[in-house]
């Protein structure tokens, strides 16, 4: 819809909507810009205080996948006019505690009576001009990194069917409530390898995946025994659990990738599950992959090598 309106032309404006990039970037000085997003949506997990930490979680991940460091937030509120207050303040104090763990603060907001609860923040946050990581910078030959699970989808709607195993709610959990800041940091030391980024969220790995192929003119192929898969992801598949967003993300997007033989069904849709508060997709110079995998680790962190960049061609994603 952006793309109909007219357009500003302002030269402050590094990072627009062009590309489908992951939080604009607007230069307020020589050495400065302001990198900023907006997130907010239903409830995904019924303890409200981890829906709050949930939401915060994923309103940060924008500014890391730009290299920048949040800043200030500002609370989007919408919640019902008879629900119980004491819901709303759990929400509001689980996401402000992802706020202060990630060095942001928040400093207001605002709130409109809605028959559904939603919620989630307006960031913004810093960066270096010459620093900032866009989705169209990947070069071929670089290797592909992600640094979260697939599968926070599927499981989320195995939630709210009530058909979820504890163990999968566990992991889910700690995956959407998990900053994407220490690999950030570990990012920014070998940033100037790193060619492009973006972070896996609502339009699935594909869907996002889909952007950094069009932005950088380069087509990507993904070894799928590579990919991560949260716990019960794959039985949330089998089990038909999937989130509309799902089968929205496979339509649109699945039409520029190909599959070679073998790669199972289950794999396949999880591709296109859409994310909440995902990992970071890398894309990397190769002769300092092992570099960023040993940063990463030293992170505590797990960096998977998914794939490898290949020169513009037809299909555009390859899984093999």
């Amino acid at each position: 819809m952006l793309g109909k309106l007219a357009r500003q032309h302002d030269p402050n404006v590094l990072v627009g909507f062009d590309h489908a990039d992951d939080a604009g970037v607007y230069q307020i000085a020589p050495t400065q810009a302001l990198v900023q997003t907006v997130d907010f949506f239903t409830p995904i997990v019924d303890d409200p205080y981890t829906f709050g930490q949930i939401a915060a979680t994923n309103a940060l991940s924008d500014i890391y996948a730009m290299g920048g460091k949040p800043l200030t937030a500002l609370a989007l509120v919408c919640f019902p006019e008879k629900a119980e207050l004491e819901i709303l303040e759990r929400i509001l104090a689980g996401g402000l505690s992802k706020m202060i763990e990630a060095g942001c603060t928040v400093i207001g907001g605002h709130s409109v009576r809605d028959e559904e609860t939603k919620f989630g923040y307006a960031v913004t946050g810093l960066v270096s001009p010459k620093r900032v990581l866009t989705n169209a910078g990947a070069k071929a030959g670089d290797v592909l990194f992600l640094t979260k699970a697939l599968g926070t989808g599927v499981i989320s709607t195995a939630i709210k069917k009530g058909k979820a195993e504890p163990a999968w709610i566990d992991a889910a959990v700690k995956s959407m409530t998990t900053l994407n800041q220490a690999a950030a940091e570990a990012i920014e030391k070998r940033q100037s390898a790193v060619h492009a980024m973006t972070d896996i969220t609502g339009f699935g790995l594909i869907g996002h995946a889909r952007e950094l192929a069009l932005a950088s003119e380069v087509s990507l192929y993904f070894r799928a025994g590579s990919v991560p898969i949260l716990d019960g992801a794959l039985e949330c598949v089998r089990a038909g659990y999937l989130p509309g967003g799902l089968n929205n993300n496979r339509d649109f997007a699945e039409c520029l990738v190909s599959y070679e033989a073998g790669v199972p069904d289950e794999l396949k849709a999880l591709l296109f599950d859409p994310q909440t508060a995902g990992g970071l997709l890398i894309s990397v110079e190769k002769r300092q992959a092992d570099q960023l995998a040993q940063a990463m680790a030293d992170a505590g962190l797990t960096a998977a090598r998914v794939g490898e960049v290949l020169p513009k061609g037809s299909p555009r994603i390859c899984v093999r």
